[in-house]
């Protein structure tokens, strides 16, 4: 499944995961938060980093480089939690997504983000909405929506669902 091209202007917060530049829509980013103290939950797959306690509310907190095939995040000073609403089958889900930094929201064009490269790419295709550019470095525009199967948010939510 192919993600929509992009086609308007839009606002994008940039986070870097490893040595690569991501960014996804601000208008998906409810707020970007220091790491906190992350309580694994017993049965969820390797990429459920754990649930976080954000204003009483339970977050499950995912280490999206490792769904991208990437090392787990290592937890430094810059390490952040972007919290993000996600569309589950026409609902919104609340998830913590793990960045190793946070850079800044920028505004780019259509005409500013290509396609992404059909060869040689290391990322699943329906995860990427385009090819940027911050600076002199690419950045990967991805659909946040498309990175997580419906079961494997249903994992993720049931953990969310936890008592505090």
């Amino acid at each position: 499944m192919r993600t929509a091209k992009i086609s308007e202007t839009a606002l994008y917060l940039t986070f870097r995961l490893g040595e690569e530049v991501f960014a996804n829509d601000v208008s998906q980013v409810r707020e970007v938060l220091d790491l906190t103290q992350i309580t694994k939950v017993p049965k969820t797959p390797d990429f459920m980093s754990g649930v976080i306690n954000l204003r009483g509310s339970v977050v499950p907190v995912v280490d999206i480089k490792m769904k991208f095939g990437l090392p787990k995040t290592e937890k430094t000073q810059d390490t952040r939690v972007v919290v993000m609403e996600i569309d589950l089958d026409g609902e919104t889900a609340i998830i913590g997504v793990m960045a190793d930094s946070v850079h800044e929201v920028m505004e780019m064009e259509p005409d500013q983000i290509q396609d992404p490269p059909k060869l040689g790419s290391g990322w699943r295709s329906e995860f990427i909405r385009g090819m940027g550019k911050r600076k002199d470095e690419f950045v990967i525009v991805i659909d946040i929506n498309q990175v997580f199967s419906s079961h494997e948010m249903a994992m993720v939510q049931g953990a969310g669902e936890l008592q505090l």
